[in-house]
């Protein structure tokens, strides 16, 4: 009887739990079907893979070795255990009852309790890191729910060792600790009490372990513990092609009304799983450059509080209740037809910009990239502040009045500074020994060399642009530029949320590449190295791209150049991040610089993948910084601490950036600040 209440307990409490999860789990899959459909690539391996690496291999949890070794420990911990939960089970119910493994049980045994020991161990130390410790990150939210998956996992592992341990008393058993270790210590440590005591400890810690897993299991949907059912749909549905690069609007669909994202359902569903998939763990705020020099952004939040206005809104729509178990459950799912995108943009509720992000957040990103470098489940968390940029810029008119004036300035003078269109070849004349010919000059060229506005009207960035010119010449390469032709290439303005103006400067560009035959890009600037390499493409470009250090990496290998000449430096090397994180180019930038003689390389202590951004991506180069510390100089102190004699970098804009931070620390004197291509000029031979 006693045993037939047992079935009927579990049953029920089992079944009730179940039915749970599938309604929270599948209220959240309706929340996301609020969002726009995309177009789906049938890139079937490169998403396994990116499954199987970053999923399975848990590589960006690597990046803080002690947490990596954690969650490995708990996420295969957790498969191999729920062999282990079927057997636990099927013993309430048959007492004593073994898989049919043979003599190699004692090994599956073996292998369940290190396991159970080891998940154990490992939430010890979650408990150390958040709450002794009190690592950074794991302080950005501190909520009741971190508490209780520690404890819960906690309880779950110790009630299958107690479970197990009760289990032998109940049989009368003495302890196997060769193959029971674990176990067999409680079992030692109560055999005393008999058989009906150990009976009753059985029954207490089995159904303890039943309701610690079943109530953990409704907890998962309904907490940010949702990414362990998310995490693994979304890195297999991401984004695939090149990082970072945004959506095309297209402005001649009439049925278009409002540009960029306005309303939660405007994002797209694979960007809306990235919502649910958020382990907030807080690595992304961690690293992310407005967050710690004191800006109000915080890319963790910004999803949480998105996660959170989806999951309101989206109750409210579908008439889902989205936590249970609760005294009322709402009522079945609207049809998502037409109907609920017209019922979701009905629903009174805070606006998505203004009431749940505010627009100082917005503006604060410089679109580095590094938190999605961090995260370990795929978020991308760029293409949102843009595409909600888009939304202020181009559909409400609302931005930083510096916004405006470069909007203005890009229109009128196709650059930033608003000078005269006609000017931008004049840094030509201080070249003197330098052949810089235009396309009109010259009937054949290789490469196209687009030098950009900062390497046109800006001092500084000009010495760049004659170094790079220098090398070519150097090299024997036949170059041309574009001259007064030339515009801006638009990227800015596609990352601040101008789109529309982007693609006016995209389409003007590529006709005046077509009309000149250009087969082949260089430039200095990293931002219009990615843009051309990786976003014109969609619009008709069909041209080789490249940065100027692949290209000097490329002619020192071939020796049409030969660094002779020492240059006594230790280089502090800033990683820029379109050249880094948007493009995976770290080592060539490096080697270069080691083939100089008397350059010593210094790295600081976040490089390449973890590198701080200058803080001018994003637009932020023209936009005043008035939270917080600057960015580039925080960065400057970083490169200080390594006592450099000169900070190297790869971009103009790095550079301007790395140059005002030395001068804000006053070691403008001591440091100086150089482009590679500077670097590589100074060594070269002159007669060479």
């Amino acid at each position: 009887m006693l045993l037939l209440l047992n079935l009927l307990a579990f049953l029920a409490v089992t079944g009730y739990a179940v039915y749970l999860f599938a309604q929270l789990v599948y209220s959240r899959y309706l929340f996301i079907k609020l969002g726009k459909k995309v177009d789906y690539k049938q890139d079937l391996k490169e998403r396994i893979n990116a499954v199987l690496v970053n999923g399975f291999g848990q590589r960006k949890l690597f990046k803080d070795k002690k947490s990596g070794l954690m969650h490995l420990i708990l996420f295969y911990g957790f498969f191999i255990i729920q062999v282990g939960l079927i057997e636990i089970i099927i013993k309430g119910f048959f007492r004593g009852y073994e898989f049919p493994f043979g003599s190699a049980h004692k090994y599956f045994s073996l292998l369940q309790e290190w396991t159970v020991f080891l998940m154990l161990c490992a939430m010890i130390y979650a408990f150390y890191r958040r709450y002794i410790e009190k690592l950074k990150r794991l302080q950005l939210k501190r909520d009741k729910k971190a508490a209780f998956v520690i404890i819960a996992l906690i309880t779950l592992t110790l009630s299958i060792l107690f479970t197990l341990g009760f289990e032998q008393v109940m049989l009368g058993h003495h302890p196997d600790f060769s193959h029971t270790p674990f176990s067999g210590v409680i079992a030692q440590a109560f055999f005393g009490i008999g058989k009906t005591a150990g009976t009753v400890l059985f029954y207490v810690f089995w159904w303890l372990h039943l309701l610690t897993v079943v109530s953990f299991m409704v907890f998962v949907p309904q907490s940010k513990q949702a990414h362990e059912v998310f995490a693994m749909f979304n890195l297999f549905f991401k984004r695939s092609g090149p990082v970072g690069k945004l959506r095309k609007i297209d402005f001649e669909d009439e049925a278009i009304e409002e540009f960029g994202v306005g309303k939660i359902e405007d994002f797209t569903r694979q960007q809306l799983i990235d919502l649910y998939a958020c382990a907030e763990c807080g690595r992304c705020t961690n690293m992310c450059p407005a967050s710690v020099t004191g800006k109000t952004l915080s890319p963790m939040q910004l999803i949480v509080k998105m996660r959170d206005h989806l999951t309101e809104k989206g109750a409210a729509v579908t008439s889902r209740s989205p936590w249970m178990p609760s005294l009322v459950v709402g009522s079945s799912a609207l049809s998502l037809g037409p109907a609920a995108q017209e019922a979701a943009a009905s629903v009174e509720m805070p606006n998505l910009i203004g009431d749940v992000i505010t627009e100082e957040e917005l503006w604060a990103c410089t679109t580095c990239r590094n938190c999605e470098d961090q995260c370990p489940v795929a978020n991308e968390h760029v293409d949102k502040i843009i595409d909600l940029r888009r939304y202020l810029v181009m559909t409400e008119g609302s931005m930083p009045h510096e916004a405006t004036r470069y909007f203005q300035n890009i229109e009128r003078q196709s650059n930033p500074w608003g000078m005269n269109r006609k000017e931008r070849i004049k840094w030509r004349e201080e070249c003197k020994d330098i052949q810089v010919p235009t396309v009109k000059e010259v009937e054949e060229f290789d490469f196209l060399f687009w030098v950009g506005s900062m390497g046109s009207y800006d001092k500084r960035s000009q010495k760049i642009v004659q170094s790079f010119a220098e090398i070519m010449n150097t090299a024997g390469i036949r170059f041309a530029i574009l001259g007064n032709e030339e515009r801006n290439s638009g990227d800015t303005a596609r990352r601040m949320g101008n789109e529309f103006l982007f693609q006016q400067l995209c389409e003007e560009n590529i006709a005046n590449f077509q009309a000149h035959g250009v087969k082949k890009i260089v430039t200095i600037d990293p931002h219009a190295f990615n843009t051309f390499k990786h976003e014109y493409p969609e619009f008709g470009l069909e041209a080789e791209v490249y940065h100027h250090t692949e290209l000097i990496w490329k002619w020192i290998q071939e020796g049409r150049i030969k660094p002779k000449n020492e240059v006594k430096e230790s280089i502090a090397y800033h990683d820029s991040c379109y050249i880094g994180r948007y493009n995976n180019i770290y080592d060539t930038p490096r080697q270069i610089l080691k083939s100089i003689p008397g350059v010593k390389v210094l790295e600081m202590e976040r490089n390449k993948e973890n590198a701080m951004c200058c803080g001018a991506g994003g637009g932020r180069m023209w936009i005043e910084e008035t939270q917080g510390k600057r960015i580039n100089v925080e960065r400057v102190e970083q490169a200080l601490k390594l006592s450099p004699t000169m900070i190297g970098s790869n971009c103009p804009y790095c550079l301007t950036m790395l140059s005002d931070g030395t001068k804000a620390k006053e070691a403008e004197e001591q440091v100086q600040t150089m482009d590679i291509a500077e670097i590589v000029a100074r060594s070269l031979s002159a007669k060479e």
